[in-house]
C-alpha cells in the first residue's frame, strides 16, 4: 500500500444489518464479522438477552455500533417489527438480514407429534418468510437495494436421523431463497442461503466425542466448522463482492459432502 493512500475499506461499510438468533454460536460469529467489516448490526434474540448483549457489548469495546433487539419469530407480527425495529435504529435503512435464528431438537419420526413438527417449521421456516417478506418491503425502497441470507445446513440434503423436521425445514429454506431471489430480485434485493456442516460449540466434543471424531476423519480438511467460518460466508453475500450471486447455496462443511457415500 502506498503511504500516502488511505486506510483500507471493509467490505460492509455503511451497511445496516439484522441478525437473527445471534446470541450465541453461529449468530454470534455472524454478528461479530459483519461488525468487524464495518456494518451497524442490530443483534436479536428471543429469551438469550444477557449473551445478546454481550455480543452487542464487544461490537462496542471495537468500535461498532450494536444493538439489542427481542422477538418471537414464530410470530408473524413480531417478524415485521424486529425489522421495522433494526431499520428505524439503522435511520430508515436496512441493507442485509440474515436469518439464523433456528432450533434443532431430535425426535424419530415413529414419536413425533404434529405440535413438534410445527414448533421447528414454525421458528425455521415460517419466520424466515416473514422476517424477508418484511425486509425486502423496506429493502427495495432503497437505491442500493439489500441482501438476504439464510443460514440453512448440509442437512437439507442429506438428512440424519431423528432430524426429519429440522432437515425438511432447512430443506425447504433453500428453496424459499431461490424463490425469493426469482421474486425480489427485481426490487434489487439478493437472497441467498449458507449451508454449514458440523460447527464447533464448547462442549460438544464432550457431549459427542463420537460424532466428532467421525467428522474429524470424514472432512478433508481435518477438523469441524468455526462459528467465523459462517460469518465469512455471510459477509461474503452481503458484499459487493457478490452482486451478481442470488439464489445459491453456498455449502460450508469443510469438503465432508464432497466424500463419497458409497
Amino acid at each position: 500500500m502506498s503511504p500516502h493512500s488511505g486506510p483500507p475499506t471493509r467490505l460492509l461499510d455503511g451497511q445496516v444489518a439484522l441478525v437473527t438468533g445471534a446470541g450465541g454460536g453461529i449468530g454470534r460469529g455472524i454478528a461479530l464479522r459483519f461488525a468487524e467489516e464495518g456494518a451497524a448490526v442490530a443483534v436479536h434474540c428471543r429469551t438469550a438477552v444477557r449473551p445478546a448483549r454481550e455480543v452487542a457489548a464487544r461490537i462496542g469495546e471495537r468500535g461498532g455500533r450494536a444493538v439489542v433487539l427481542r422477538a418471537d419469530l414464530t410470530d408473524e407480527d413480531a417478524c415485521r417489527r424486529v425489522v421495522e425495529e433494526a431499520a428505524d435504529w439503522g435511520g430508515g435503512r436496512l441493507t442485509a438480514l440474515v436469518n439464523n435464528a433456528g432450533v434443532q431438537p431430535s425426535r424419530e419420526l415413529a414419536g413425533m407429534t404434529a405440535a413438534e413438527w410445527r414448533a421447528v417449521v414454525d421458528t425455521n421456516l415460517t419466520g424466515v418468510f416473514a422476517c424477508t417478506q418484511a425486509a425486502a418491503g423496506i429493502m427495495r425502497t432503497q437505491e442500493d437495494g439489500g441482501t438476504v441470507t439464510h443460514i440453512a445446513s448440509i442437512e437439507a440434503g442429506a438428512p440424519a436421523p431423528a432430524h426429519a423436521h429440522y432437515s425438511a425445514s432447512k430443506a425447504a429454506v433453500v428453496m424459499h431463497a431461490r424463490s425469493a431471489a426469482l421474486e425480489y430480485g427485481p426490487w434489487g434485493v439478493r437472497v441467498n442461503t449458507v449451508s454449514p456442516g458440523l460447527i464447533d460449540r464448547e462442549g460438544l466434543a464432550q457431549a459427542w466425542p463420537d460424532g466428532v471424531r467421525r467428522w474429524r476423519r470424514a472432512a478433508p480438511t481435518g477438523r469441524l466448522g468455526r462459528p467465523e467460518d459462517v460469518g465469512d460466508a455471510c459477509v461474503f453475500l452481503a458484499s459487493r463482492l457478490a452482486s451478481w450471486v442470488t439464489g445459491h447455496d453456498l455449502v460450508v462443511d469443510g469438503g465432508v459432502t464432497a466424500r463419497p457415500s458409497w
